[in-house]
Parts: structure tokens; sequence; C-alpha cells
């Protein structure tokens, strides 16, 4: 494997690309976009999902400045369409996936509720 030294911009951009491509790919196997290439399933973590999301836009505020114009373009591009699609998916969390929160506390609200208002207990 050649070295920073060797491979000059052209390869720190190409690195550069490829650290991007795989934060999006696995922000979008997080928001149950795409199947997990793992388990061959579509998985939905919605937390995770935030967590990788916010990790690009560290890279976006540390990198400020440093970027050439395609590589900022491009960071800018694959942020957007990421927070853009976690809204979405944020926006319908009861899809059998999962999601911020647990099919446990939604069950507990659920028992928690009758038609009158009263209190029922989970047996």
């Amino acid at each position: 494997m050649e070295s920073n030294d060797n491979m000059g911009n052209n390869g720190e951009r190409f690195l550069f690309h490829h650290l991007l491509a795989m934060f999006q790919t696995l922000a979008l196997q997080q928001l149950g976009k795409i199947t997990n290439p793992v388990t061959g399933k579509v998985e939905r973590d919605l937390q995770q999902a935030r967590i990788t999301i916010d990790m690009i836009a560290m890279l976006q505020k540390k990198t400020a400045g440093n970027l050439e114009e395609d590589e900022r373009k491009l960071l800018d591009s694959i942020l957007i369409d990421l927070q853009m699609n976690y809204v979405d998916e944020n926006s319908h969390p009861d899809e059998g996936a999962d999601s911020d929160e647990s099919a446990e506390e939604k069950d507990n609200k659920e028992d928690t509720q009758s038609d009158n208002g009263e209190v029922e207990e989970k047996e």
C-alpha cells in the first residue's frame, strides 16, 4: 500500500471520498434505506443513524476551509440528503423497525390507556 506522500493530492481526495461513502452507506443502512450486507436484512436504528449523521456534520465543521470545492459540495450534498432521510424516517417510526422508542415502551403506553382514560394493568 502506498503512503499518503506517494499518493499525493489525488490519493487523499480518493480517501476522503471513500470515507464519506462509508459514512453515507452506514447511515443509509441505519435509516433502513438499504440492506445490511452482513445480515441480508433491512434494519433501522434511528439513534445510531443520528450519531452517524452527526459525525458527518462534525467532519464538515472540522474541515471547513480545508476542502477542494468538489469535496465540499460532496460533503454538503451527502449531509443534506441524510438529514432529509432522517427527518422522513423519524416522521413514521412505527413500521416494525427499531426506532428511538422501543417496542416495549410503546406497549407500556398502550396498556396504560383505555378508551375511558383509566389506567389498565399489564398481565
